[in-house]
């Protein structure tokens, strides 16, 4: 509307009103991320400083899955398997050639990728519940796979597990400048910053108005010349990559890996975790990634059988399902109105 009202077409009335800029909205992004990252550092340790550093690798595995549904409306069921993907590819790397942390995680995030984008080949014919069964089977058969060959652990062989075993298992190393718990929390917490800065670029230039077409409609996208193959693919690889990136941390965390570590039913908590948070929004993925792991860990702590953390899950499914905004969303809705009622009141 300003933009037409500029051209001369409609004359201009009022005050104009204030706008969120893209700036702003980068700078809200660091603050929000920073300040709630250096609050944990500072009053966080041992137990609750190990769960806080894997909740943040498991914001990343719902930042891919709010990608996947928020804009093309697709439901994958596997980004907790994704995760493992990268965590295994990330170990293997790192036990074959010792490259530095960087590398080891950017392996991860290529190996999650092929994986994604060759699970995300059936979204191209399939949507809505066949498309979540069928991912979720792939994150079973992922479990099973992972059960009979398990995790690199420094061994000869392409699985590295020949003759290691025992004192023989190597722990993958970190970063000289993040050694330490609160260091290497930091580092995570970066690389989650630098993710979902990946996302937002994504959403807000032509990729993401690419999904918003085809997730409107699939045949008036290919009439505007969408390749929508491509854009599909797109999606899946960049979902992946993030939960890669995520399984590469989480390795870096402990320096081994076992089966138990990946149920099935962790990829359905983060689809809940996403819906719950919010998918419209990078603070509702920040927030769902952060209560998926905060709730069980708590629980823990108060010993209390984590079974009851599908009830509470399931209790805030309910509440999800009637306010599509999520948490975050909600939150980011109220932070937008109050900056512009102030940034209106300082104009008038």
């Amino acid at each position: 509307m300003r933009e037409i009202a500029n051209a001369g077409v409609i004359p201009m009335t009022g005050p104009v009103e204030p706008e969120i800029s893209p700036t702003l909205r980068a700078a809200a992004i660091v603050v929000v991320v920073g300040v709630v990252s250096g609050i944990i550092a500072l009053t966080s340790g041992g137990y609750w400083l190990s769960n806080f550093t894997q909740a943040y690798c498991m914001t990343l595995a719902v930042l891919g899955c709010a990608l996947l549904y928020g804009q093309l409306g697709l439901v994958s069921l596997c980004q907790w398997a994704l995760v493992g993907v990268g965590a295994w590819v990330s170990l293997r790397v790192y036990h074959y050639i010792h490259p530095p942390f960087f590398v080891t995680i950017l392996s991860g995030g290529i190996g999650a990728t092929v994986i994604g984008v060759i699970w995300g080949l059936p979204a191209l014919r399939m949507r809505g519940l066949y498309l979540a069964l069928v991912t979720l089977m792939l994150a079973g058969a992922f479990q099973v796979l992972v059960a009979v060959i398990s995790f690199p652990v420094g061994g000869p062989g392409f699985l590295g597990q020949v003759g290691a075993s025992g004192n023989d298992r190597i722990n993958m190393a970190r970063p000289i400048f993040a050694s330490s718990d609160t260091s290497y929390f930091l580092f995570v917490a970066l690389i989650t910053l630098l993710c979902i800065f990946l996302v937002e670029i994504h959403r807000r230039s032509k990729p993401g108005r690419a999904w918003a077409l085809i997730r409107k409609n699939e045949q008036m996208a290919a009439a505007a010349g969408i390749r929508i193959v491509f854009y599909k693919a797109w999606a899946f690889a960049l979902s992946g990559f993030i939960a890669g990136v995520g399984g590469a941390l989480l390795a870096g965390l402990f320096g081994q890996l076992d089966q138990t570590a990946f149920p099935t039913t962790t990829s359905i908590v983060i689809f809940i975790g996403m819906l719950l948070g919010g998918f419209e929004v990078w603070l509702g993925a920040f927030l769902g990634g952060i209560l998926t792991r905060f709730v069980p860990a708590l629980l823990i702590d108060l010993n209390v059988n984590t079974n009851a953390g599908f009830m509470i899950f399931g209790a805030a499914l309910l509440f999800a399902l009637r306010d599509p905004l999520g948490l975050g969303g909600q939150l980011t809705l109220l932070a937008e109105r109050l900056y512009l009622k102030f940034q209106g009141k300082r104009a008038s």
